[in-house]
């Protein structure tokens, strides 16, 4: 299975094709546990952070810690935007290719099965999360490095410690933080 996957990781490079990467990284899965229990980010919740980050289909949204994929698929099916959901845990990367099968969102969604930190992020325009806060202080500057001016970043209820939010909205009781990268 991995000799085909490496095959075809090839072919998609030399073509060029966009999915190369991902096929790549799900060649190796991360051997070291996931940073924090799965908790699923509640549906109005995810609607908020969609609408804070203006979505729409030009967007590709990356889902930092996926869990079962709900906020790419939902970007998918509502906005038409593409997604790519990342997640250390095998558990979860069956729960999130399951909602994309189950939404029929496979032609716009990607699952990856790798750990956050060592994923390229600079195809992103938008890019989700729903970390500890101090994952999330950890994960600003590989943020501030990759992402292009512009790019919208949207937090479920923990901030990123010094960098203030230029948005902060309460969502039934739950916070919700926007930022954009800035200019360089």
């Amino acid at each position: 299975m991995r000799t085909r996957l490496l095959a075809l990781a090839v072919t998609l490079l030399v073509a060029g094709l966009p999915g190369a990467t991902s096929a790549l990284a799900q060649t190796a899965a991360p051997t070291r546990r996931p940073d924090v229990i799965y908790v699923p980010t509640p549906e109005p919740v995810v609607e908020a952070m969609l609408q804070v980050a203006n979505v729409t289909k030009n967007d590709v949204v990356y889902d930092l810690g996926c869990g079962d994929g709900r906020i790419p698929v939902t970007a998918a099916r509502k906005y038409g935007a593409r997604g790519v959901c990342f997640d250390i845990d095998p558990e979860r990367i069956k729960e999130a290719n399951d909602n994309v099968a189950r939404n029929n969102v496979g032609n716009l969604v990607r699952v990856v099965h790798a750990d956050l930190f060592e994923q390229d992020l600079s195809g992103a325009s938008v890019i989700t999360l729903y970390l500890l806060p101090s994952l999330n202080v950890k994960l600003m500057p590989k943020l501030m490095k990759e992402l292009k001016p512009g790019t919208r970043i949207v937090s479920h209820a923990f901030d990123m410690g010094d960098w203030k939010p230029e948005k902060e909205l309460d969502v039934e009781g739950r916070k919700v933080f926007f930022w954009t990268i800035p200019k360089r």
